[in-house]
């Protein structure tokens, strides 16, 4: 029997010696021949609703007031939020060239499947091998030209539509999302070992909706109550890099289209970490 009539198509346990094994071919979808790309960061969570739109455009604000060429990458085709956190609208223009990503009022460069429909409300009933298509045209038909950061708001969850992200694009890290309820323990270790088993670094954590100020006497409330994310930081050795508290001039801000105008410091420990990869 041939070494190939041996193989298992699993290379961490198969012990054919065969050419796959010996060269593995990579999945990594090659990016738009005029654009550039230096780090790819995605922004993760292991399920919806914690605000994940909300710290991916907060933290490529924080990035491009550094000085920094910033991209949004959209990857969550079914549940695009990022061109309404940015106010953009209308659709973006291709050419022979290729796509090219709308550019939000400071200059940060967006590509989302919202920017392709005519109607911004109409439902993307697609399947999965099409929404991990559009997603990959997203990386490779899309004229970006020279960006320092791009951040990937990813789909919820650990499905089809991550994996898809996880294999045809170059990720430098994630930034795993989350809230402070008991039950998100459990969500965040399905998105650190996701991460592990695909050899992606895990920058660290950010917590969402993390408390209220009191705007009279300054003290916080636990509404979700208490947090535990620092606990889960500590399982997986992983640094807190934010908490974001439930602050309606966010909400607000994201409504109107005005992400860029928030004020507040809490993303620029995560802002750090980006800028010091390797």
């Amino acid at each position: 029997m041939t070494d190939m009539e041996n193989c298992t198509h699993d290379c961490s346990s198969c012990g054919a010696d065969c050419p796959s094994r010996q060269n593995p071919e990579s999945m990594i979808e090659k990016l738009n021949d005029l654009s550039q790309v230096k780090k790819v960061i995605g922004v993760v969570s292991g399920k919806g609703g914690v605000g994940k739109s909300l710290v991916t455009s907060m933290l490529a604000t924080t990035l491009r007031r550094r000085e920094n060429a910033v991209a949004v990458l959209d990857a969550d085709i079914t549940g695009p939020s990022i061109p309404k956190c940015f106010g953009l609208k209308g659709m973006a223009m291709a050419d022979k060239n290729g796509l090219y990503p709308r550019e939000t009022k400071t200059g940060i460069k967006v590509m989302s499947i919202n920017l392709l429909l005519e109607e911004e409300t109409a439902p993307v009933v697609w399947r999965g091998p099409v929404i991990a298509g559009a997603i990959k045209q997203f990386w490779t038909d899309v004229v970006w030209g020279d960006v320092d950061y791009m951040f990937v708001d990813m789909p919820p969850g650990t499905g089809d539509a991550p994996l898809t992200v996880f294999q045809s694009l170059p990720l430098g890290g994630i930034i795993i999302v989350t809230s402070p309820q008991e039950l998100v323990s459990m969500i965040v270790s399905k998105a650190v070992e996701m991460a592990k088993l695909m050899n992606i670094p895990v920058l660290g954590l950010v917590e969402n909706m993390s408390y209220v100020q009191c705007p009279d006497c300054g003290k916080r409330i636990s509404v979700f109550g208490e947090s535990h994310i620092d606990e889960v930081a500590a399982k997986y050795a992983l640094p807190v890099l934010g908490k974001l508290p439930i602050d309606p001039t966010l909400a607000s801000a994201c409504d109107r289209g005005i992400i860029e105008l928030f004020g507040g410091d809490w993303l620029e420990k995560a802002a750090d970490i980006v800028e010091n990869l390797q």
